[in-house]
């Protein structure tokens, strides 16, 4: 490594990488906002039951739970969104590799909302 690159690693330290990298997430968020008509249902999706989950859990543990459930189904549905476009950048041509990524990222959303769907029936029932 050169002192020129080490340099440049060094000023990537400290409150200046974590200032760029919330920078970096913010613009995610908004990209996903923007372009993503499923994460927008689910934000509004979350701004409905988080305040619910808040009302609804017996103590904190229980609050954690729902909510944490519901930001599971935010962080997946993000990653997915990630790999699509991923996926249309490399190419927008139909291709059964491109399918699968895209078929098992769509899975990997519905595996996280079926599991905020059973949080919720078992916190809220008290379990089987």
């Amino acid at each position: 490594m050169t002192q020129h690159e080490q340099g440049a690693y060094k000023r990537n330290d400290g409150f200046a990488r974590i200032r760029r990298a919330f920078a970096y997430s913010r613009s995610g968020l908004a990209a996903a906002f923007a372009h993503e008509a499923a994460f927008r249902q689910e934000v509004i999706a979350f701004a409905m039951l988080a305040p619910l989950a808040l009302w609804l859990g017996d103590d904190g543990l229980e609050r954690a739970v729902l909510v944490a459930s519901l930001l599971l189904v935010l962080i997946v549905e993000l990653l997915n969104s990630a790999i699509e476009a991923v996926v249309d950048r490399v190419s927008e041509a139909p291709h059964p590799l491109s399918k699968r990524a895209k078929d098992i990222g769509s899975a990997a959303v519905l595996m996280a909302i079926a599991s905020a769907v059973v949080v919720w029936l078992l916190v809220l029932t008290g379990g089987p």
